[in-house]
């Protein structure tokens, strides 16, 4: 948040001092409550252990002991829980019907008024509605979204005219490394489905 905006006063012509009393939330001893640790939730839990935070999670499964303390993560059975303890809080599942609007005005309510939340999975996973209340309104600091519903916003929508948001075009994967694994990765499946043989990376319908 502080970025985006720090960069705009940098390059502004209006610009003609810094503001010493202008801070932002410290990132290091915070604590991360990451909801959907499956590989790409636990990734995100390897690389904040950097900055000693303390690390939360709610998923479907709960990860092997061993798991968790490789990167200290704390399970929390419960969403309520993570929501009401975490100065971040990062959403990380899958759409399905029942992340849908996961977060609403209810779970916005429940965390606290200095958090974050940020969304790497997809758009309806948040109830955008409540998003732009809880927004207006400082039930939350702020928000972090990579994913919208739809995509792009219309250009009127709400979420555009708020200062304490930062939205980016889905580009969670948009390095030359990633497109290019997952294209090596899309024709190993394809190889092994014309072959005959196991299927890397096989979906599975539970």
């Amino acid at each position: 948040m502080y970025l985006h905006s720090g960069c705009q006063i940098a390059v502004s012509p209006d610009t003609k001092c810094f503001a010493v009393d202008w801070l932002g939330v410290e990132v290091t001893r915070a604590t991360l409550g990451i909801i959907g640790m499956g590989s790409i939730g636990y990734k995100v839990a390897q690389r904040a252990r950097a900055f000693n935070m303390k690390i939360l999670y709610h998923n479907r499964n709960r990860r092997r002991k061993e798991e968790e303390e490789a990167v200290g993560a704390h399970y929390c059975e419960k969403m309520e829980d993570l929501l009401q303890q975490s100065d971040f809080v990062m959403l990380v599942v899958n759409l399905t019907p029942e992340t849908h609007k996961l977060i609403g005005k209810k779970e916005l309510g429940l965390m606290k008024p200095t958090a974050t939340l940020i969304n790497i999975s997809r758009g309806a996973v948040i109830d955008q509605d409540a998003l732009v209340e809880g927004l207006q309104k400082k039930i939350i600091r702020a928000a972090a979204l990579d994913v919208t519903h739809p995509e792009p916003l219309p250009r009127d929508h709400a979420l555009l005219k708020l200062n304490n948001i930062i939205i980016t075009p889905h580009i969670g994967t948009a390095t030359v490394q990633a497109i290019r694994m997952m294209a090596e990765e899309a024709i190993a499946n394809i190889l092994a489905v014309l072959s005959g043989q196991p299927i890397p990376s096989e979906v599975v319908p539970k």
